[in-house]
């Protein structure tokens, strides 16, 4: 193998393993910001104000009548979540967990959720 060639291949070499680096770090990033974000929304949940758990509680009840094994079609639960959120863990604590998520992504609040339903009638 001439210098030449043992150069590229050196240099080959040093950028497949600098994008596999970067791709780790990337990779470690986004799970990182992904479990603090659950952890976030799982904490306010945990400290709702009244009256976010008042538009949860109004959410369950017209959603399920506030039973955890109610289903309709492919919903499941209190808060009538698709099945497939659920991840096979039917457990009510899951699904308060689930829903907490589902409702601060999609609408940043309960009362917000509650807001959207009033008007469309699902949330």
């Amino acid at each position: 193998m001439n210098n030449n060639v043992k150069s590229n291949f050196k240099s080959n070499l040093f950028k497949l393993f600098a994008a596999l680096v970067l791709a780790f770090t990337a990779i470690v990033a986004v799970q990182t910001f992904t479990t603090n974000t659950s952890t976030n929304q799982t904490v306010q949940a945990a400290t709702l104000s009244r009256r976010e758990r008042a538009a949860k509680e109004w959410i369950a009840m017209h959603e399920s009548g506030g039973s955890y094994t109610a289903r309709n079609d492919v919903c499941y639960g209190k808060y009538q979540l698709n099945i497939a959120y659920l991840h096979g863990n039917l457990s009510a604590r899951n699904q308060e967990r689930v829903a907490d998520q589902y409702v601060y992504r999609r609408y940043g609040s309960w009362v917000n959720a509650k807001r959207f339903w009033l008007a469309h009638h699902w949330y």
